[in-house]
């Protein structure tokens, strides 16, 4: 047996389109606090607590670095965040942080591959299968980690689990209690109809995929490279000239884009031969839909699980989130009612999984409420756009202490800043100056401008832009501490 470091790899990709009003795809699930006050990011990387492992690598996209970075700081963490400049699936990915690994020279490092939208209630039954799999991964066997299933579930993949690989319990303790083991796998199968989902659910032999895996890093690459060598052959070419830019490595895009897309399950888990399962019983949950948000929530005696600002009168088995205002129900039964600033949702509990539908019909008509919020973030802080007609737009801006906006400037709209609250050192023209609380400047179009918070309290201002177009892509950038690209 190889002796080496537990590596955790975070893949924190994907845009969460179920859970839409919510989930955007410039602000997706794994970045909301959905199921505590943590963030479903923040949840996963402190599940890693107790663990003897490095700190963790998280892959992400690239339009999310800041988020994840921010998020990771407001937790004490540092960690390296891995971009990638396109989305190619899980079996790339994984073989990113692989050659990562490797690079650091450690090519027996044992890599716990975990999504960052997962719930995972029993933190303690969470660490003991991962116990029961290290051993096995370092001695070169990819392991997955199979959900013990509650229900007949049709939206997940199962594995068919066989001999028993590893345990220090008997045939009859194994029976009796299945999560101290080890097995082969039989089989992947896909998501299947509900009777068959029956029939797994009661031969015991099934498992859920949970999409949570365990090997070392050189056994994955093998893997990979005995077959689908195109992708690891892309992957390596990706990471010759990775680039540290900030917190974030860079890789090379035009070979990554040229890189096949395929998940790992396809790639490598259904054709390797040193597959094992381990078991785990610990309140999973990938919260796939508002109703499995429902399912997880604490509920009140009616049966109804809700958030925010919200009055129910004869309602039952409902989940109710408001985000910006009062939301009031009357006779409802098992419907979804989720609001926020710039779109409702209202479907009844067995529809959730058609939100989907609704997202794309956002994207055919060129809807910004599928791509981002009202309010957007920004490494800076973040702005809300409260109003805007044919030629203004008014947003309200919250700078954090110490942060700074570009020197920039606009072709098309001229800008009013007032401050509300906080300190602001205002770069306009040939000027820089400090304005207070109620003191304001305008910056005419085609003005150089930046902004910046010197205090230690967040700035909040308004800006009143008025012009012929006021689209974000309309800033040239002379310089920026975050090294964005012109419209992010």
């Amino acid at each position: 047996m190889v002796e080496s470091m537990l590596m955790p790899v975070i893949m924190a990709g994907g845009s969460g389109t179920r859970l839409w009003p919510l989930s955007r795809t410039l602000y997706p699930k794994q970045f909301l606090s959905l199921h505590s006050s943590q963030s479903m990011l923040q949840e996963t990387l402190s599940r890693l607590n107790g663990l003897e492992c490095s700190d963790p690598l998280v892959i992400c996209n690239e339009n999310h670095r800041f988020l994840v970075a921010e998020q990771m700081l407001a937790l004490g963490q540092t960690s390296s965040i891995l971009l990638e400049p396109v989305g190619r699936n899980t079996a790339p990915a994984i073989a990113l942080a692989a050659l990562k690994a490797i690079d650091k020279g450690n090519s027996a490092a044992v890599l716990l591959v975990l999504a960052a939208d997962h719930v995972i209630e029993n933190v303690a039954a969470f660490h003991e299968a991962i116990n029961i799999a290290l051993p096995l991964a370092q001695d070169g066997k990819l392991v997955t980690f199979g959900i013990v299933p509650t229900d007949p579930a049709t939206g997940y993949g199962y594995i068919r689990k066989s001999s028993v690989v590893s345990s220090q319990l008997s045939d009859t303790e194994i029976n009796q209690n299945s999560l101290q083991a080890a097995f082969e796998v039989a089989q992947f199968v896909e998501k299947p109809d509900p009777e068959t989902a029956k029939g797994y659910l009661a031969s015991g032999d099934y498992l859920w995929n949970s999409g949570m895996f365990m090997f070392r890093a050189d056994r994955y690459l093998d893997e990979l490279s005995l077959h689908r060598p195109d992708i690891l052959s892309a992957c390596k070419i990706a990471m010759q000239s990775t680039q540290q830019d900030l917190d974030f490595i860079r890789i090379d895009r035009d070979a990554f884009e040229a890189c096949p897309s395929d998940s790992i399950d396809y790639a490598v888990m259904e054709k390797t031969r040193d597959a094992v399962v381990v078991p785990l019983d610990a309140g999973w949950s990938d919260v796939g839909s508002w109703s499995a948000l429902w399912e997880l929530d604490e509920k009140d005696e009616d049966g109804n699980a809700f958030r925010g600002d919200v009055i129910l009168e004869d309602t039952n088995d409902c989940l109710i989130h408001a985000e910006s205002r009062l939301v009031t129900t009357v006779g409802l039964e098992n419907t979804v009612v989720v609001e926020t600033a710039d779109g409702i949702l209202v479907a009844p509990k067995e529809r959730v999984q058609d939100v989907k539908k609704v997202v794309d019909r956002l994207k055919e008509k060129g809807r910004s409420e599928c791509l981002q919020h009202r309010q957007v973030f920004r490494p800076w802080g973040h702005y809300d756009a409260i109003d805007c007609g044919e030629r203004y737009q008014v947003k309200r801006l919250m700078v954090l202490p110490g942060a700074k906006l570009s020197l920039q400037m606009h072709h098309h709209r001229a800008e009013h800043w007032v401050v509300v609250s906080g300190t602001a050192k205002v770069t306009n023209g040939e000027q820089t100056f400090i304005l207070s609380e109620n003191e304001s400047t305008y910056i005419p179009v085609g003005q150089v401008h930046s902004l910046e918070n010197p205090g230690k309290i967040p700035l909040e201002l308004i800006e009143i832009q008025s012009g012929a177009y006021l689209g974000e892509d309309d800033i040239v950038r002379f310089e920026d501490s975050y090294g964005r690209e012109q419209d992010e």
